[in-house]
């Protein structure tokens, strides 16, 4: 319920972009700046939860979120009043999301707690598939500030079940008396940084490809126009792919979990940035094989989350789990801020419109550009995990 204004934003782009007058970089720009902000405060905000219930934070968080869903409907009227509320929306995650998870593993200890990881990190998935479904029903009907203030609905909903639903429970004494923010007990632990440098690559990847497959498939259809027949709309295709990937996310850390966890996972990360390197390219394709060829990328993509998280955690000192998910977060959503905003550059920069002109164009060639810069950086979460392993040093 949180999740719902998210994906709320790349969801209406191709709108956005016209009635606002954006680049793509712009665009870029306020779709990162969700993520870049969480990267900047969840390393304090997680951390904080070997002090305190992580519950209390959490809830701080939607309360927070509900905020900046109902400002973005009220008050957002262009680049820079988006650019501000959507900064406070990444605030607002990083009380959430990991605090969540935080949550949920001082709830669940012993064997269970590998799957109850990777179920609940599937769930970003599906509340990304509420966002894009729900922003192109209500925005389609009603208007884009209809879809924000759904979603702020939402987001107070998940803060009355916290509330009335999750009990209390202290976390357990941090593993010692280092200070609060004294991260390098993580980054000498190698096991962990190689899960952590992985996420990062898989990030940038995973959220470009988020906030640019709509106006990517809108462009494909700009190509053939009253081609796509019965085939789901491209708001409708990346709610699809968002439902794949909670069962990717769920099979690929089973699967991770019985033949090995690096290899496994690092098989994972070659075969999603290979086939970034090559999608855009296809933009002039047939949409119906678009859809199908978009739809197998977001179940690839997702193989590995849950399996990056679950590593991250099984390989960290119980008393330092909320300062190692900060780190996690940190490197991973640094990774999902930039590379939405990367691919927006490299967009305006091969000729892809925009340019201020509101226009997400281009050429099949200029696409094949931008996925490239979505893939080039998963090829490092292999590399990342075979370099990075044994006890930890110093």
């Amino acid at each position: 319920m949180t999740m719902m204004g998210l994906f709320t934003f790349p969801a209406l782009l191709p709108e956005f972009s016209e009635i606002w007058k954006l680049s793509n970089t712009e665009a870029g720009w306020i779709s990162g700046i969700v993520l870049g902000a969480y990267a900047i405060t969840v390393p304090v905000l997680v951390a904080l939860t070997d002090r305190i219930d992580a519950r209390l934070i959490h809830m701080a968080g939607t309360f927070l979120t509900t905020l900046s869903l109902a400002g973005f409907a009220l008050f957002a009227e262009g680049f820079w009043s988006a650019f501000a509320l959507r900064s406070l929306a990444g605030v607002a995650l990083a009380a959430t999301y990991m605090p969540g998870l935080r949550m949920l593993v001082d709830r669940y200890q012993g064997g269970r707690q590998a799957r109850m990881v990777a179920f609940y990190t599937a769930s970003f998935s599906l509340g990304s598939a509420l966002s894009f479904y729900l922003a192109g029903v209500i925005g389609g009907a009603l208007g884009w500030q209809w879809a924000f203030g759904a979603a702020a609905i939402g987001a107070a909903g998940a803060f009355l079940v916290i509330l009335l639903v999750v009990k209390p429970s202290p976390p357990e004494e941090a593993a010692d008396d280092t200070a609060l923010m004294d991260f390098r007990p993580i980054l000498r632990n190698r096991e962990v940084l190689g899960y952590i440098i992985a996420y990062g690559a898989h990030s940038w990847e995973l959220f470009a490809m988020r906030a640019w497959l709509v106006a990517f498939l809108a462009f494909s259809l700009s190509l053939a126009p009253g081609s796509r027949g019965f085939w789901p709309s491209p708001t409708d295709v990346a709610a699809i792919g968002a439902v794949i990937a909670v069962f990717a996310s769920i099979f690929g850390n089973e699967a991770a979990g019985r033949f090995g966890r690096r290899r496994v996972v690092s098989g994972y990360l070659l075969v999603s940035a290979i086939m970034a390197s090559f999608l855009g390219f296809l933009a002039g394709a047939p949409y119906w094989a678009l859809v199908l060829l978009t739809l197998l990328y977001a179940a690839l993509i997702q193989l590995d989350s849950a399996a990056l998280t679950a590593g991250a955690i099984e390989e960290s000192e119980p008393g330092r789990r909320g300062a190692t998910l900060g780190v996690h977060s940190f490197v991973g959503f640094m990774g999902a801020a930039a590379g939405p905003l990367a691919v927006g550059i490299v967009l305006d920069v091969s000729g892809g419109g925009g340019g201020g002109g509101g226009v997400i164009g281009g050429d099949a060639f200029t696409w094949g550009l931008g996925f490239i810069a979505m893939g080039l950086v998963g090829f490092m979460g292999p590399v990342a995990l075979a370099l990075l392993r044994g006890k930890a040093t110093g």
